[in-house]
């Protein structure tokens, strides 16, 4: 009878193992060191080894020269265990036996020792199934079981494990698989299965299993089923209906050309060739976060899984785009992808989401506007015919104020209000706090000083000056305190930039 690949080619043993250092290297030093806790829990995402390594513990503990870290592989535990056929190692399927009734009876089976072997291991997959209740009940088991008991509860959701039971176990959490480590994987299954498979062929297969081994090894069989011994791409694309990166990148040509049309045709073409718009959207969605990665990482990052040559062709697209836009474009692919799981009308909302990406890549970001507000001011209101340059006389200072005001310099009469003004022999001499300083400077505030001091030379200080009273009648309303807010140039720039911008508040910082 024919056996899947995925089953055919299952570790036997630690060396077997592809990935998994961490776990596989701990376990091998609990066995030597004979520190074996009486139970684990395996965690992780689908087909990354967890019930593998359950069954290889239980080989490393049962074997006839065990317990060892490198079980023989041939007497007739090793045999039994790898057949599932052992009666000292009971697998359970947590799915299907998940109630009170069945953990009660795993608890009497608990207190019987095992029928030949060393150890009676407990293999629960998809322990996350198990019901409060049942956990309850198997919770003093766990904690104080026989000597001669071992649990290893699997699972791809360990938050859903009570922490009741986490705590009395050792915790194992498995990763996805190296993208280089399971194609060199599938290089070796299929040398060994005489398939003909070139490099495209073999990342596609692990782009299917997304870190999985199991699944990219089932897309394999699918594979071998459809095309026979020699795989191309483009058929493996179709068969498991994947998108290459030529047909993905006409998304990003049109965004380069803010292409409307294009995007349109693009949907219809999906439609009229039988393609599932939803399946478009998510490998949509993990194109833009590729094009992202590559972007900020560089060619040849393990964040991608790709070949060089296909990072190489996502840094060329890359290169395209501003890191700000494939974010943008990431968030709006994901959205798009959401939409499309409940949609009714899924061309209608992929057309929609397609051509919201075209407008999204004509927005100018914040921070650009922000940055244009750096540029010349604008105009400044007219300026009165100069009077007659007269010696100062009276307050200079109350003079000056009122005279900004009057022009309706209103930030320059502000920054005068917070100084102090003395006079010195043919020098005017202003001490203002740093924040005053660059507007004190401009070519009008020394203009207007000058015509009513009569002097030539303005010299302006950084300093705290000592105002000894304030200017008179300059004691803002709040409706002068707005308009003077408002008459500020870098606000009025702001207001240019946004139109349909509004000052709702108002207020001092000098009184907070």
């Amino acid at each position: 009878m024919y056996q899947v690949i995925a089953r055919k080619y299952r570790p036997q043993s630690f060396g077997e193992l592809i990935g998994q250092e961490h776990v596989k290297t701990t376990l091998e030093n609990a066995i030597t060191q004979q520190r074996i806790a009486h139970g684990y829990i395996f965690s992780g995402q689908r087909g990354t080894g967890k019930t593998t390594v359950a069954r290889i513990l239980a080989r490393c503990l049962n074997c006839e020269f065990g317990p060892t870290a490198t079980p023989c592989g041939k007497c007739s535990s090793c045999v039994e265990i790898a057949a599932g056929s052992s009666m000292d190692v009971i697998e359970i399927d947590a799915a299907s036996n998940r109630g009170i009734n069945e953990m009660r009876e795993l608890r009497e089976n608990v207190r019987f020792r095992p029928a030949r072997d060393r150890y009676k291991v407990f293999i629960v997959d998809e322990a996350h199934q198990i019901t409060s209740e049942a956990f309850n009940a198997l919770l003093k088991t766990l904690e104080e079981p026989p000597e001669w008991v071992v649990f290893l509860l699997c699972t791809t959701e360990a938050h859903k494990i009570p922490s009741t039971i986490a705590s009395r176990c050792q915790q194992f959490t498995f990763r996805s698989v190296d993208f280089a480590e399971l194609i060199s994987r599938m290089r070796w299954i299929m040398q060994q299965e005489g398939i003909e498979a070139d490099d495209a062929v073999l990342s596609v297969l692990a782009q299917a299993g997304e870190g999985s081994v199991r699944d990219s090894l089932s897309a394999l069989d699918q594979a071998i089923a459809c095309c026979g011994t020699t795989l191309k791409a483009a058929e493996l694309r179709a068969l498991l209906g994947m998108f290459s990166l030529e047909s993905l990148g006409e998304v990003s040509h049109a965004l380069t050309a803010a292409d409307s049309r294009r995007m349109l045709d693009i949907v219809s073409e999906l439609e009229s060739n039988g393609r599932s718009l939803q399946h478009f959207s998510r490998e949509l969605a993990r194109y833009f976060r590729n094009l992202l990665v590559v972007k900020i990482s560089g060619v040849g990052t393990k964040l991608v899984a790709g070949t060089a040559e296909e990072q190489s062709k996502l840094a060329e697209t890359a290169a395209r785009f501003s890191e700000e836009d494939l974010t943008r474009y990431l968030q709006l692919s994901l959205d798009l992808f959401s939409d499309l799981q409940s949609s009714l009308q899924p061309r209608l909302h992929l057309e929609i989401g397609l051509l919201r990406m075209v407008h999204a890549g004509k927005l100018q970001s914040i921070e650009q506007a922000l940055s244009s507000l750096g540029g010349a001011a604008p105009p400044s209101p007219p300026k009165p015919a100069p009077p007659k340059s007269t010696p100062p006389s009276g307050d200079l200072r109350s003079r000056l104020h009122a005279a900004l005001l009057e022009s309706k310099q209103l930030h320059l009469a502000d920054a005068i209000e917070h100084s102090e003004v003395t006079e010195a022999p043919d020098e005017l001499i202003v001490t203002t706090p740093k924040m005053y300083v660059m507007y004190l400077k401009q070519p009008d505030f020394e203009a207007a000083a000058r015509r009513l001091s009569g002097m030539a030379k303005i010299t302006i200080k950084t300093g705290e000056p000592v105002v000894t009273s304030p200017v008179a009648a300059t004691a803002p309303g709040p409706d002068e305190a707005s308009s003077r807010a408002l008459a500020h140039p870098e606000v009025r720039r702001f207001q240019e930039t946004f139109p349909d911008s509004q000052v709702r508040t108002v207020r001092n910082l000098r009184e907070n």
